[in-house]
């Protein structure tokens, strides 16, 4: 799964594995708008995990402090008792960022930040910013938000989306995703990159699962697979479609995948040029560069989070 929050629309989205939305919440980010420094009051931007689920079976309207149940339940006699607290209630989804200088680590890190989606007051308007930071949610859609996600789960923080727009990320077995995938493996790799097409297409394929991203007008605009022993390959986008956040889907969704068929990490050859982009994604190089096709690359590898850690 992953989440999108909107701050243009002060809105998340909840996609499954295959990339459909499956759920949609009104919610309310920082007054002070998007930043990422400490001490600001700004909500931040770029891809973060759930990094911790707290107040699994609490009751509605709990209340928290320092990640704590105080025992109390909010009531508009409550609020009116204490003017002025930042109310933290029913769930809290601990943030951490991934993008190391923009919000993780040093003053921009999301986690040291305290950066929480979670409930509100029902007097708080959704819709519209006015948290000092965090992503406050209605109480009932917290819950629910909290039950069908994981720690680990991806959360991209964005000014602007447009989530109607979004392509479709699929998982397909080879039977469903030849068809669709090698028409652009080709274009990027035999054309684009020279590389020779007999060493392209090989015969690990019909044992793979693949990625297969299709735009709302059923053009196909990346593509990646992920073979029976871990590895992850033959990731592209075409180049209309580069940098702007396909790829990542992509490949989380692989992780995801993975993470299903029980690996407990995957691993993959990244082109020079494309180091940055996995290392984003919480992969780490391993041993020397080498050349394969003609072109140089770096093993990363990347631990997978268990469910429920």
């Amino acid at each position: 799964m992953r989440i999108l929050i909107d701050l243009a629309t002060q809105r998340l989205s909840l996609f499954g594995a295959d990339g459909a939305c499956i759920r949609r919440y009104s919610v309310s980010t920082a007054l002070n708008g998007p930043g990422e420094v400490q001490d600001s009051g700004c909500t931040p931007r770029g891809r973060h995990r759930i990094r911790a689920k707290i107040g699994a079976g609490a009751t509605t309207a709990a209340v928290f402090r320092g990640r704590r149940p105080t025992g109390e339940v909010w009531t508009p006699e409550l609020a009116a008792a204490n003017p002025g607290r930042d109310w933290i209630l029913s769930r809290i989804l601990w943030l951490s960022g991934c993008e190391p200088g923009r919000n993780r680590l040093g003053k921009v890190d999301s986690m040291r930040r305290y950066i929480y989606i979670h409930g509100t007051p029902d007097d708080q308007p959704m819709g519209e910013a006015r948290s000092h930071g965090c992503i406050r949610m209605r109480n009932d859609d917290v819950i629910e938000l909290f039950d069908l996600v994981q720690a680990g789960t991806e959360v991209d923080i964005e000014e602007t989306t447009n989530v109607d727009a979004a392509p479709r990320v699929r998982i397909l077995d080879w039977d469903d995703a030849a068809a669709l995938a090698m028409p652009l493996r080709e274009r990027v790799f035999v054309m684009e990159q020279g590389v020779p097409a007999e060493l392209e297409r090989d015969a690990n394929d019909p044992h793979c699962r693949h990625v297969v991203a299709t735009a709302a007008a059923g053009d196909v605009v990346g593509t990646g697979r992920l073979l029976p022993d871990g590895h992850i390959g033959r990731m592209a986008v075409a180049a209309a479609w580069r940098n702007r956040g396909i790829g990542g889907r992509m490949l989380e969704a692989l992780v995801i995948e993975a993470g299903r068929l029980g690996f407990r990490e995957v691993v993959l050859n990244a082109q020079i040029d494309a180091v940055d982009f996995y290392l984003r994604h919480g992969f780490k190089p391993e041993g020397d560069v080498f050349v394969e096709a003609g072109i140089r690359h770096q093993t990363m590898r990347r631990a997978l989070v268990p469910a429920g850690a």
